[in-house]
């Protein structure tokens, strides 16, 4: 049995050995009798040649190919045999189905004439589609298949075909012999045959071909001379049984001609018990071990969303190969290894448990405010367009206010704030005379997209050089970027700055040179040249920060479709 008693534990398990051959039908390329001819057997008893006719067309005098596989009885053999006169180089064959995969033990032929000098064994793992030597016998070994005679077998081709010679004479293979091949003979790993994939691989077959390749030379005193050569074999027997790797106590026979299939345990499926059942995937499959049965273990936990699951090696190697299970085609909206958690476009209902068929409703989105239909799986948090925020996107953030755009539906006041007491340049203020003639800039300055259409320019500058020339201050300043620019052309690179004497004064505005710049708006105002900046008490001047950057880039894009000339 596969478990231990009551307790249910599981435990290594394999079926009995069985004559995987009896009854099946033999595929065989000579039979005798198609038309009546004569044979000679040399009789111990008689001491002389006895001659028989073989006519399949009488039931008392045929040979055919079940003889070969029915029920042995010593006193009352029935033999296959071939047709006379089959010589060198014509080969005779017999294939054998085994109708499924066998871990075979033996093969064993008992001959009813003088058996072949030379024949051959092979097998199939694939139902006949390929074959492989299994074993050699001949006198011959290097004529007839080009390898030496019998020889020790090294560890490292103990998968591979040997060449023996056929015991000659005596009792073992007279009329009636016994051949047996057992293929973990002579195997350096046979003691530990369950613990080597190289030997189970070697004795599992599908099929078995037995070649008969040159009879012995017969002594033909007193058969006549109408002697001709024949085979004859009185029994096949291919013992073994089901592969079942270990997961499996017993085998049926199947339906019609299919042969044994293993009665799998361990959660294990497949015609040699060789995957593990739905369900039962959180480990990879293996072949049991009288230590070690590798059961099947189920961990798929769905949470009641799907009845399909798969294993994952890199998961199961990652969870230090504890685990690998993964469900598949997980129901009610949910996704993820367990079906634990909503797929895209669904948030979890926190009211409900996580195995519930309702656990997981649709996002609620705004379809304007927000950029898709997706939403956070646990919050419900939608993702929203620039400026525009609350859990389902239905509302402008501060510093914004609608607009009648479906593309950006929320347009941005700009908000900037000079630091509150900003270092003196120039000459100090005269008196009291500031007071009343500019007020420097205090606290939060807010700009939108209307104040920013009514500025003769909006820059970004970077003052590198200042000189006195008369009642102005001429400041070289570098233009690193031109937002909106009305009269004469702005462009970027060096020019000159005017501020007039008083409101650099009374830093109205307040500039000082190097460092990151100012972001610099204003009007144009008269000048020693009217065709150069001027910076005057009307004019603002702040420290640039990058982040206004993109912001003015959005309030250039406006201009630029003319929304300038809306406002």
């Amino acid at each position: 049995p596969c478990y231990h008693g009551d307790s249910k534990r599981p435990h290594y398990c394999i079926p009995d050995f069985l004559n995987a051959a009896l009854g099946r039908e033999v595929q065989v390329s000579s039979v005798c009798g198609a038309e009546p001819e004569k044979y000679c057997r040399l009789s111990r008893r008689k001491g002389r040649g006895v001659c028989r006719v073989c006519d399949s067309s009488r039931p008392a005098a045929a040979h055919p190919a079940s003889y070969l596989t029915d029920h042995h009885d010593a006193s009352n053999r029935t033999c296959w045999q071939s047709e006379t006169g089959v010589q060198f180089p014509q080969n005779v064959t017999l294939t054998l189905s085994l109708g499924g995969k066998f871990e075979v033990s033996h093969i064993s032929l008992r001959f009813c004439s003088q058996p072949p000098e030379s024949l051959a064994i092979y097998k199939s793992m694939d139902a006949g589609r390929t074959w492989v030597p299994f074993q050699f016998y001949s006198g011959q070994c290097r004529k007839m298949y080009g390898q030496p005679r019998k020889r020790l077998i090294p560890k490292l081709l103990e998968h591979e075909a040997i060449c023996s010679r056929l015991p000659r004479g005596g009792r073992e293979l007279r009329n009636g012999g016994l051949l047996t091949f057992l293929p973990l003979q002579g195997r350096p790993s046979a003691p530990s045959f369950e613990y080597s994939p190289v030997l189970q691989d070697w004795i599992t077959a599908t099929d078995i071909r037995v070649a008969f390749h040159r009879l012995h030379a017969t002594d033909s005193r007193g058969l006549g001379a109408e002697t001709l050569a024949f085979y004859a074999v009185a029994d096949f027997r291919v013992g073994g049984r089901c592969k079942c790797n270990g997961h499996a106590s017993h085998c049926h026979q199947g339906d019609g001609s299919s042969g044994m299939s293993c009665v799998c345990e361990h959660h294990t499926a497949g015609a040699e018990c060789n995957v593990c059942k739905a369900f039962y995937q959180d480990r990879p499959w293996q072949r049991a071990t009288p230590d070690e049965p590798h059961e099947c273990v189920a961990a798929c936990n769905c949470n009641l969303h799907s009845t399909r699951c798969r294993f994952n090696m890199e998961l199961f190697q990652l969870s230090g190969r504890k685990s690998g299970g993964i469900c598949l085609n997980c129901r009610h909206n949910t996704a993820g290894r367990h079906c634990h958690y909503c797929k895209e476009g669904y948030t979890r209902d926190a009211s409900k448990p996580t195995s519930h068929r309702r656990a997981c409703r649709r996002c609620q989105c705004h379809r304007i405010g927000a950029i898709d239909t997706f939403c956070n799986e646990t919050s419900g948090q939608c993702r929203c367009k620039d400026g525009v925020v609350g859990l389902t996107c239905n509302r402008c953030a501060a510093g914004y206010r609608q607009s009648q755009s479906a593309v950006s539906p929320c347009k941005q006041l700009l908000i900037v704030t000079p630091p509150p007491n900003p270092p003196r340049s120039g000459s100090e203020p005269v008196g009291s005379e500031c007071g009343s003639y500019c007020k420097p800039n205090r606290g939060e300055i807010r700009m939108d997209f209307r104040d920013y259409c009514k500025k003769d320019y909006v820059l970004h500058m970077r003052p590198i050089a200042m000189e006195k020339s008369g009642p102005w201050w001429k400041f070289t300043v570098v233009v690193v970027s031109v937002f909106r620019q009305q009269g004469p052309r702005i462009r970027r690179g060096e020019q000159s700055l005017w501020v007039p004497d008083q409101d650099l004064s009374c830093h109205c505005p307040w500039l000082q040179l190097g460092g990151a710049g100012y972001l610099l708006i204003g009007d144009r105002g008269a000048s020693p040249d009217r065709s150069q900046l001027v910076a005057d008490r009307t004019s603002l001047a702040l420290p640039w920060r990058e982040v206004w950057a993109q912001k003015l880039r959005r309030f250039q894009q406006g201009e630029r479709r003319g929304d300038c000339n809306e406002t």
